[in-house]
Parts: structure tokens; C-alpha cells; sequence
């Protein structure tokens, strides 16, 4: 199982969110909340039946992460778009073809270290 962030521990233990209690959890004004909800597909909070935004405890998360990556490791918004877009396949690759755990992860780092070196090769040219 994966251990908590420090972030994700001081999260209250809750089922949903407003919008005002999550900008206090991750630090950022409320307008950066619903900018990051178009451009990031993971944020989707529900709706109430006043409208407003209902954010779960993975949405909470998600956005200390993004947080992470745009202010404390200087990602761009696609930058860190594309590194949890690679993320979130990584978890939902299978390891169907391969001969054990061990060998399907090994696939994965594989993959990964290809696009990573795609991307300096790109940041090289540019």
C-alpha cells in the first residue's frame, strides 16, 4: 500500500469538499482551483444541487500534486499534465504477456525511461 503523503495526512476525513476548504488544504486561491479543473481531466468534482463544487478526498490529493509540480518542481501545466497523465496509464497498464510482476514492471520502467528520453530530445532541439 502506498504511505501518505504529508499533505494527504492533515486532509480531513471526509467525504466531499467545497471549494473554500480545499483552497485552505492546498494553498491556492479558489480561481487556481477552477483553472487547474480545465486543464487537468483528473479533477472533476461533482456538483450539489446549489452548483457548487463537491471535490473528493482524490481530488484533494490530485491537486496537492499538481501543486507540487507547478510551484515547488517548476513544471509547466503541460509538463505536469503529461507526467500524470503517464502515471495514471502506468497504473492501468496490465501485465498480460509478460512472465511475472517483476517482468511487467521492468516493461513500465522501460517505457518510461523511453519517454523520458523522447522529451529531452525534444527539449534539445527546441
Amino acid at each position: 500500500m502506498k504511505e501518505p503523503t504529508p499533505e494527504a495526512a492533515r486532509i480531513p476525513d471526509k467525504k466531499y469538499f467545497r471549494i473554500g476548504e480545499v483552497s485552505g488544504l492546498v494553498g491556492v486561491d479558489p480561481h487556481v482551483l477552477r483553472y487547474w479543473e480545465t486543464e487537468f481531466k483528473l479533477i472533476r468534482p461533482r456538483r450539489a444541487r446549489s452548483n457548487q463544487r463537491l471535490y473528493r478526498r482524490q481530488d484533494v490529493e490530485n491537486l496537492l500534486r499538481i501543486k507540487t509540480l507547478l510551484h515547488d518542481e517548476g513544471y509547466t501545466i503541460s509538463g505536469a499534465r503529461r507526467l500524470l497523465g503517464n502515471r495514471n496509464r502506468r497504473e492501468k497498464i496490465p501485465t498480460q504477456g509478460t512472465t511475472s510482476p517483476a517482468a511487467g514492471r521492468l516493461a513500465l520502467v522501460r517505457r518510461e525511461l523511453e519517454g523520458i528520453l523522447q522529451l529531452l530530445r525534444s527539449k534539445k532541439r527546441g
